[in-house]
């Protein structure tokens, strides 16, 4: 595992996320400044994401054919610009369109972060992308708590530290990352013993017999399908969970410390479930992994938002956080391993197609919380992961293993 390629692509991505996670605080103590509703709070959540998003399967080919060498430090370094240029805005418009400029440099990132993070895992794949979201999750994390309390103490000075304190991470992705990649052939298997010569020729017969009662292009449209919609609820309840639970948590009493606290947790757990479905998805059965973890998410989505008071909800929200974020670094390598030639393609696509799909969710949450209520919507959002683990059940195999990608010969990293 290259540790130098991975902790400077890994704690770029901790940086940049600090930031993206510090939008929705912002909105939610500029709302009674700015006289916002949760549509308008939801809507530029949504443009921020969405900007970010649709530009990464782009960004995602540049970055295949650059070998991800500047896209990262230039992409961090674009966004920390816009965001200190947003933090001086005196309207709703003028923030938001500054924040959704400021996410294109998101846009960049994320390919090639991710493709740089497998390429430095070598054979452990996900273990090495399972890092890169770690410690972007963390970045998720420490954004509320760390805008909540600047906000409370400095008010918009805070974000602009923020966003200067960033510079340092640009400087180290520049560095770390400035030797290409290039795709290296994997080391050929060892000899099947027959005990598993055996194991396979019993996978081959069963999967003949289900071929017969199956036609096997169906199969493989619905496991498409399936997956694709398993990935969409999944991001939904992810970005309606970040983008309006400060807005919940305010319209509770919370101050910006507290709130910025209590989204934190949840997502420190995100981050630390992501790592852990990296490790579980190297040794176990993947599709099991997911159905079951977002079976167990439900239950504890849905106490987090009832149980506000006390400690008790500290360890309920960050269980329902854990179990939230195994299934992130599985689906992203599984998605990688769809187009192994072309895992920057892959990497944005699959990302651009995550954040999409959550925006979407959160821009049509917020319309219906100013129908209903914020608290009826939030409810529903809870219940998603059993339709998204639903759809786990039509994945019923691992999908084939990628050609790796490896840092070129002579490389200083």
């Amino acid at each position: 595992m290259n540790l130098r390629r991975l902790s400077a692509v890994s704690f770029g991505h901790m940086a940049i996320d600090i930031l993206n996670a510090s939008i929705a605080m912002i909105l939610a103590v500029l709302a009674v400044d700015f006289h916002l509703s949760n549509a308008q709070i939801a809507l530029g959540g949504m443009a921020y994401a969405l900007m970010g998003s649709l530009t990464q399967p782009f960004f995602g080919v540049l970055a295949d054919r650059l070998g991800g060498r500047w896209l990262g430090a230039v992409g961090l370094l674009w966004t920390a610009v816009f965001y200190y240029a947003a933090t001086f805005a005196q309207d709703y418009f003028t923030l938001i369109t500054l924040m959704t400029i400021a996410s294109l440099g998101s846009g960049a990132f994320h390919p090639q972060g991710a493709m740089n993070a497998g390429a430095a895992g070598g054979p452990k794949a996900t273990t090495g992308t399972s890092v890169f979201f770690l410690l972007g999750q963390l970045g998720l994390a420490l954004g509320p708590m760390i805008v909540g309390v600047l906000l409370e103490e400095v008010w918009m000075l805070g974000p602009r530290i923020m966003a200067i304190a960033t510079l340092p991470f640009v400087v180290w992705m520049a560095l770390g990352l400035r030797k290409p990649l290039v795709r290296v052939e994997e080391e050929p298997p060892r000899p099947a013993t027959l005990a598993q010569r055996r194991r396979r020729q019993e996978r081959i017969a069963r999967a003949r017999a289900v071929s017969n009662s199956v036609a096997q292009p169906n199969r493989r449209w619905v496991a498409l399908v399936a997956f694709a919609v398993l990935v969409a609820l999944r991001a939904s309840v992810h970005q309606i969970f970040y983008g309006m639970l400060p807005k919940y948590f305010a319209d509770l009493g919370f101050t910006p410390t507290q709130f910025g606290f209590m989204v934190g947790v949840p997502s420190v757990a995100i981050a630390l479930g992501s790592m852990a479905g990296g490790v579980l998805g190297d040794r176990y059965d993947q599709p099991k992994i997911l159905l079951w973890s977002l079976l167990a998410a439900t239950p504890f989505s849905w106490m987090m938002l009832d149980i506000v008071d006390g400690w008790v909800f500290y360890p309920i929200a960050f269980v329902a956080g854990f179990l939230v974020g195994i299934p992130h670094s599985i689906l992203v390598v599984m998605a990688q391993r769809f187009l192994p030639h072309r895992q920057g393609l892959a990497s944005g696509a699959i990302l651009g197609f995550t954040f999409a799909s959550g925006a979407v969710g959160m821009g049509v949450a917020g319309p219906i919380a100013d129908f209903y209520t914020l608290s009826a919507v939030m409810h529903v959002v809870a219940l998603m992961p059993l339709a998204a683990a639903f759809c786990a059940v039509f994945l019923r195999t691992r999908i084939a293993t990628a050609m790796p990608v490896a840092p070129a010969a002579g490389s200083a990293d």
